[in-house]
């Protein structure tokens, strides 16, 4: 769905808008300039992020060079997302939450099956999402690198070890990114049930872009 209007805090006439169903993926491209704003519609909704350059897509997101150029893992505003070659990719210009994560990977049938069981190996997951929306840039399981996860809790204790835990989100949060360059956005809306990064209820998230 595309719209020419403005929305309240982006910088410019919405070009494009859409509902992300729970569960689904969501492939779209952002032109340098232009911003994407994430809407968690329901709250408590974890969004996996990856980012491409649209000229040449083995440039990628890099959540190693994205985290040692900050010297944080978390993401918040004023946030750099840089890619495989140290370049800005996107921006986090506002965000109505304190942080974002960046080490929590995606959800799998082979972590699922690790972690709570064999019974959940044929559940729908992140990786599925990522793969099939990249398969229609001819992307394959070689070109998956470690996401982002938007609105996703995983707090790290002071002794190093790390857990994933209740959202810090609510109905109507957002973070707003702006594209340093041309760039391919893929995105699982996560369908994660096993533990509560989405309160045990994937629920559809908004994508707006705005000139």
């Amino acid at each position: 769905m595309t719209q020419d209007l403005h929305v309240a805090g982006l910088p410019g006439p919405v070009i494009h808008d859409e509902i992300v169903p729970a569960r689904a993926p969501w492939l779209h491209r952002v032109k340098a300039g232009q911003t994407l704003r994430v809407v968690d519609l329901e709250g408590n909704q974890a969004v996996d992020f990856l980012l491409y350059t649209t000229a040449d897509d083995a440039e990628r997101y890099s959540a190693q060079d994205t985290i040692a150029a900050q010297a944080n893992i978390f993401l918040r505003t004023g946030s750099v997302l840089r890619s495989n070659e140290g370049r800005p990719m996107m921006t986090i210009t506002a965000t109505s939450v304190d942080y974002h994560d960046t080490i929590g990977g995606a959800c799998s049938c082979e972590s699922n099956s690790l972690r709570y069981g064999h019974h959940t190996k044929a559940q729908h997951s992140c990786v599925d999402n990522f793969l099939e929306a990249n398969l229609r840039d001819g992307r394959g399981k070689r070109d998956m690198v470690s996401n982002v996860n938007f609105f996703m809790n995983v707090p790290v204790e002071p002794d190093g070890a790390l857990g994933i835990v209740d959202g810090i989100s609510a109905p109507g949060l957002t973070v707003d990114l702006r594209a340093e360059m041309d760039v391919t956005v893929v995105v699982s809306n996560c369908p994660q049930i096993n533990n509560p990064c989405n309160g045990f209820n994937p629920t559809p998230v908004r994508m707006i872009v705005a000139a």
